[in-house]
């Protein structure tokens, strides 16, 4: 496994206008990523990966996702339900929200 350093951390769009609608006055993630910004970088653990290899996720998403179960004492199943369902989540993690992950948006053709 291989580590691609990620440089761009901007919020996707439809991640932000849909988390600022669900969490009108924000929550402890948002405001988090607000005020702190990604608080990991990559090149923080890139001593950790070959240079060969398949591409990893991001480790400062994975260590921000640790820290994240700990304050919900989570066990790793929820966590990981955590990531792909909630938005607030996906926020902090500036990750993509995906049309399934709305309930009740249908997609388009």
């Amino acid at each position: 496994m291989t580590l691609q350093p990620q440089n761009e951390f901007s919020i996707p769009e439809e991640t932000v206008r849909i988390a600022r609608a669900v969490y009108p006055k924000g929550n402890t993630y948002m405001k988090m990523r607000d005020a702190l910004g990604t608080i990991y970088q990559d090149q923080s653990f890139a001593h950790l990966f070959p240079s060969t290899g398949r591409p990893v996720e991001a480790p400062w998403r994975l260590a921000l996702i640790t820290v994240m179960q700990f304050m919900e004492e989570l066990p790793d199943r929820q966590a990981a339900d955590a990531v792909r369902g909630r938005i607030d989540w996906k926020y902090a993690l500036v990750r993509r929200v995906a049309r399934g992950d709305i309930p009740g948006a249908t997609r388009k053709n």
